[in-house]
């Protein structure tokens, strides 16, 4: 699809941002496993920690074409710094602009769309990745609060979170139909952070387990309606399943960006490499793999913010994007030769980077799965 002018500016004046304050200090934060403040604070600024909330509530009110664009340009700069803010974006915010009572809107989702803060998600457990039904986090009613016991596994942002979306079993008879969802301040007695993982890539982003030990919240802190978790975590995943597209396409982009300009300023048996046929090829083919994978994010964008339904076509996206990006990536790294082996040269670590997207937000065999179940319903 063809970006319009509005649309343009966001990728641009985001990738202008990310070029300029995001590239240059990734490796360091990769180092240090951690993302500097200013770095969330001029985000908040430019409306990017609220890109799809409503102006109403304080956020930048785009598109989802928009904000798949500003993802792309954030993940070229630096992909930790994507994976917060895809996180803290859709599923944190749009679930409580969705479904968050008026008190939770204007005590958390309107600073949270400011920047003023961090936002998490807690679905996944050790023992239930892709299958949300299977959760064990158990939360009981005691008076007027619930009293949430368990454990949570790979949540981003689970340290440097203000709050974070918990989904806990309130009807153990009924595993779809009892769960519900908890906004949790981090601070509250019984939360903890038992482990940050030693991750291959995205070491910058936090990606913690969590314990809840007879940790007591109001009735207030229900998000939704009681056992009406489940439908509320399903209905992030077209938007999150777009923003894992869009960042794979951005850490793709800028690995491909560096294999061409090395690739145009080395020479090799008298002439720059870019004019070897067999080197030029691979990168033709990396390029047009990747405009594909970005059109195809585009597009699931485009067909939500048409409110039609999109999880087949998210699935499609973020599928084909995040296995194009782990190609691209390796061909970067191929044209570097060694140097695209060393951390002298970004391409390594975007490369490790971009792996994790064929896992989080369901696994590619999920979206195989999902994509193929359409297929049988249209032989019926």
């Amino acid at each position: 699809m063809t970006m319009s002018e509005q649309h343009e500016l966001i990728y641009e004046s985001v990738r202008r941002f990310s070029r300029e304050q995001l590239a240059p200090g990734a490796a360091r934060r990769e180092h240090e496993k951690a993302i500097e403040p200013e770095i969330f604070k001029a985000m908040g600024e430019l409306g990017l920690l609220g890109m799809t909330v409503s102006p109403g509530y304080d956020g930048a009110g785009s598109d989802y074409v928009g904000y798949a664009l500003a993802l792309m340009a954030v993940a070229e700069g630096d992909g930790a710094v994507s994976t917060v803010m895809s996180v803290h974006n859709a599923p944190f915010c749009a679930i409580l602009e969705r479904y968050g009572s008026d008190r939770q809107k204007d005590d958390v989702l309107r600073p949270a769309a400011r920047g003023e803060f961090i936002g998490a998600f807690a679905l996944t457990e050790s023992h239930a990745g892709s299958d949300a039904s299977a959760i064990r986090t158990r939360a009981r009613r005691v008076g007027s609060d619930f009293v949430i016991n368990g454990s949570k596994q790979f949540i981003t942002s689970g340290e440097i979170g203000r709050y974070v979306i918990v989904f806990a079993v309130t009807n153990p008879d009924d595993p779809k139909r009892g769960i519900s969802a908890f906004l949790v301040p981090t601070d509250a007695p019984g939360y903890s952070v038992i482990k940050i993982e030693a991750k291959l890539g995205q070491k910058a982003s936090d990606t913690c387990s969590l314990n809840f030990d007879d940790l007591v919240v109001p009735e207030g802190a229900l998000i939704g309606e009681l056992n009406d978790g489940y439908r509320i975590a399903l209905s992030s995943l077209e938007a999150g399943r777009i923003g894992i597209a869009a960042q794979s396409v951005g850490m793709a982009q800028a690995a491909l960006d560096h294999a061409i300009g090395y690739a145009a300023d080395r020479t090799a048996f008298g002439k720059i490499l870019l004019d070897h046929q067999a080197l030029n090829f691979r990168l033709v083919d990396a390029r047009t793999q990747l405009e594909a994978a970005r059109q195809l994010v585009l597009s699931a964008a485009h067909l939500k913010d048409s409110g039609k339904a999109s999880l087949e076509q998210a699935c499609m996206a973020k599928l084909f994007a995040s296995e194009t990006a782990e190609r691209v990536c390796s061909i970067a790294l191929q044209t570097l030769g060694g140097y695209g082996y060393v951390e002298d040269y970004p391409v390594e670590r975007i490369y490790r980077d971009a792996r994790v997207c064929q896992i989080y937000e369901g696994t590619s065999d999920i979206q195989r799965i999902i994509i193929g179940r359409s297929l049988t319903a249209n032989c019926l």
